[in-house]
């Protein structure tokens, strides 16, 4: 024989303040602490990455999402153009496009 315990509130309890609270203060408390766990994180990469895009400047070396690796030879409105490789080619992205700034090793 299986016996199948259910848990209930009383009837009186459920229509008291203090029960309400309770019942509503677990999902707001998951909230905020998904909240701290991954949205603030995330807001704060997002920042780092727009001041750095915005830091820009001609010279850089820069690698792009795609990996493409090269050095920033002119910068207009919305638009970098970098020079790759040996051969000097030209290539035009979007500033977010632009992954990282590669710092020289004596910074």
């Amino acid at each position: 024989m299986t016996q199948i315990f259910l848990l209930q509130a009383p009837a009186d309890a459920a229509s008291s303040p203090l029960a309400i609270l309770q019942v509503l203060a677990m999902p707001v408390l998951l909230l905020v602490v998904m909240y701290f766990l991954m949205i603030r994180p995330q807001k704060k990469q997002e920042k780092k990455q727009r001041e750095m895009r915005a830091a820009l400047k001609v010279g850089d070396k820069v690698v792009s999402i795609g990996g493409i690796v090269g050095r920033v030879v002119n910068i207009r409105d919305n638009e970098i153009t970098i020079e790759t490789s040996v051969a000097k080619t030209m290539m035009t992205f979007r500033k977010d496009a632009i992954q990282t700034v590669v710092k020289p090793i004596s910074d």
